[in-house]
């Protein structure tokens, strides 16, 4: 049964990097924080590379609302820091879901087993407020919409 808003988010550890370093990131490390997962399919990919720019861009955002962005694909950290690199580098990290049991667990995978683009809003208490399984490639949620989650809190698409 797939998670959903009300929730108690999954907690994670996985391998990540942000500014060339390589760390494990857990969920509960962020625990009275609000976190957005972003959930995407591949690096150096034409939608995903629009995504996270935009989310990047405007980082600012989501710390006014005391909230940090996590980035999750099934890619391994060497991909992950050549996309950072050739992006001019991302404002959050970037982490490596190889196995693909995160993905999993939030159920983000299509029925192939890729990744569906999808967003997951979880408040300070780790509860999912939003959740949102993308189910078409070339969308994906604006920040407007995340910072109205992450500000009213609740909401599933």
């Amino acid at each position: 049964m797939a998670v959903t808003v009300g929730d108690l988010a999954p907690d994670f550890s996985l391998p990540g990097t942000h500014d060339g370093e390589h760390r494990t990131y857990r969920l509960a490390e962020h625990r009275g924080h609000r976190v957005v997962l972003v959930f995407y399919p591949g690096d150096n990919t034409p939608v995903c590379t629009r995504q996270l720019n935009t989310y990047s861009d405007d980082v600012a955002r989501f710390a006014e609302l005391d909230a940090v962005v996590l980035a999750i694909s099934p890619q391994d950290l060497d991909s992950h820091d050549g996309f950072a690199s050739a992006q001019g580098g991302f404002a959050f990290p970037l982490l490596a879901d190889l196995d693909k049991r995160v993905a999993e667990a939030y159920g983000v995978l299509g029925p192939l087993g890729f990744y569906r683009r999808s967003i997951f809003v979880v408040d300070a208490d780790g509860v999912l407020v939003g959740v949102h399984r993308g189910h078409a490639a070339s969308t994906f949620q604006p920040v407007e919409q995340l910072a109205a989650l992450l500000t009213e809190g609740g909401g599933a698409n």
